[in-house]
């Protein structure tokens, strides 16, 4: 049992840390499905729409999740090391750059909402309806880079629990809000796609809000403000070493997920709708993982800014091996269960029978990804952020981008050629990934140790 304490002498273990990031997780998957589910019943091509509007989405959102990876790592070490102060003038000086990037993305996107989807592919039924979407949410898209960064913060001095709350009752207003405006219930219009993407903002802000309130509440009012009055370069410097590559890996992972998806438009709406259905379900099962490696990620952290660089060793790979075994299990529930799954969401026999069979793939694809998820965070938290990009970027191009289009489409396979290219992808970087950990390079790499060598010259 590995456990560590934060400045409240709150005790911080595996289980602790990760089932509140787990129902967190869970919530926000039930939320994204519940969009799905009920414009399903609305209409096939606006489910579509707003899956690939949140595709374009979830590039913004890695932009704002730069800055908020960098500032749990660095959080977590320096609760580690004891220094608290330092540890709550990152966090002021996190919150103040993404909302910098924030508001100056969010208008971005409502400017070239239309560009960006027309470089999408997108079949001409399902346009307007994805620039509607796109632009109301994207406008606001700034509330999410907030949410994203008081969350780091939060979870990093170990109140998981309060995320998930909030969590939770913006996942009730945005069930409730959807009922309303896309069916037109209780006397409002039927507004369709248009009500999703109110509903979607309105939640966020009253979440962004308690969040703010739970930040100042949890750190005791100690947010050194004063920190702001010149411009922090330093911080943001260290911060950047982090986000900058995070940013990196996860921008090509986007990026390589928009090819890909412009691949599966050429093929026809059946395809992409079919894509859209499986990836909401494979979510449900990817989250164990997403839930563990953060949470992994949290105490490795803590570890190494306590200098407990064995015991981060071993925390990493008792770990992944949970990982494994319990995204196997859930896979493989899954697929046993997949028709019933599809339809929920749909009752076209093609869209069922395909996604069955992309499900049955998911059996080998989860546990490669259960490695990525848990090795390359605890790689991060220790320092060590290059290797994973310069590893990911060759992996996801050479590979998956490349192995998609290959089998999916040159060789007619469809989704199927798709599906491998990804598992082959998952699994290559997550060995690598493994033997990398194994070598203890990162043990040398802490931000902490970087930061005062650089303070000493």
């Amino acid at each position: 049992m590995y456990v560590i304490h934060s400045d409240k002498n709150k005790k911080l273990t595996l289980f602790a840390i990760t089932w509140p990031i787990f129902i967190e997780i869970l919530l926000h998957m039930i939320m994204g499905n519940a969009d799905t589910l009920m414009l399903s019943q609305y209409s096939d091509n606006s489910v579509a729409a707003v899956g690939v509007s949140n595709q374009v989405l979830m590039l913004v959102i890695v932009m704002f999740g730069f800055i908020a990876t960098g500032t749990s790592i660095l959080v977590a070490q320096y609760l580690g090391a004891k220094d608290f102060h330092k540890a709550n003038q990152f966090a002021v000086v996190s919150l103040l750059a993404n909302v910098i990037i924030g508001f100056l993305l969010s208008i971005l996107l409502f400017i070239f909402s239309e560009s960006l989807l027309n470089l999408m592919n997108l079949p001409d039924e399902l346009m307007n309806e994805a620039i509607l979407y796109l632009r109301i949410v994207g406008a606001f898209s700034f509330i999410q880079a907030l949410i994203m960064t008081i969350g780091a913060v939060i979870r990093s001095h170990g109140f998981t629990k309060d995320a998930m709350y909030v969590t939770l009752g913006m996942n009730f207003l945005n069930i409730i809000g959807n009922y309303v405006f896309i069916f037109g219930a209780l006397g409002f219009p039927a507004l369709g796609v248009t009500g999703v993407a109110i509903v979607t903002v309105v939640s966020r802000f009253i979440g962004m809000i308690i969040l703010l309130f739970l930040l100042y509440k949890r750190l005791d009012g100690k947010l050194p403000l004063s920190s702001l009055k010149v411009f922090p370069k330093k911080e943001i410097k260290t911060l950047l070493k982090i986000g900058v590559p995070t940013a990196g890996e996860h921008l090509s992972y986007n990026t390589s997920q928009l090819l890909i998806t412009y691949f599966i438009a050429s093929i026809g709406t059946e395809a992409l709708t079919t894509k859209v259905y499986t990836q909401n379900i494979m979510m449900l099962v990817l989250l164990f993982s997403i839930a563990i490696g953060q949470g992994t990620q949290i105490l490795i952290g803590h570890l190494v800014g306590a200098n407990k660089l064995e015991e981060a060793f071993h925390r990493c790979l008792r770990s992944l091996k949970f990982a494994i075994w319990v995204s196997i299990i859930i896979a493989v529930l899954f697929y046993l269960f997949s028709n019933e799954l599809f339809a929920i969401f749909t009752d076209n026999p093609e869209v069922i029978a395909t996604g069955s069979l992309l499900l049955f793939l998911t059996i080998l694809l989860e546990p490669g990804r259960a490695f990525n998820l848990v090795v390359i965070n605890s790689l991060r938290a220790a320092g060590d952020v290059k290797y994973p990009v310069y590893l990911g970027i060759l992996s996801m191009w050479g590979v998956s981008v490349t192995v998609s289009y290959t089998l999916g489409i040159y060789l007619g396979l469809g989704l199927i050629g798709v599906w491998i290219a990804f598992i082959l992808d998952e699994w290559l970087r997550g060995v690598l990934m493994l033997a990398r950990w194994r070598s203890r390079k990162w043990q040398q790499m802490s931000f902490i140790k970087t930061n005062k060598k650089e303070d000493s010259a």
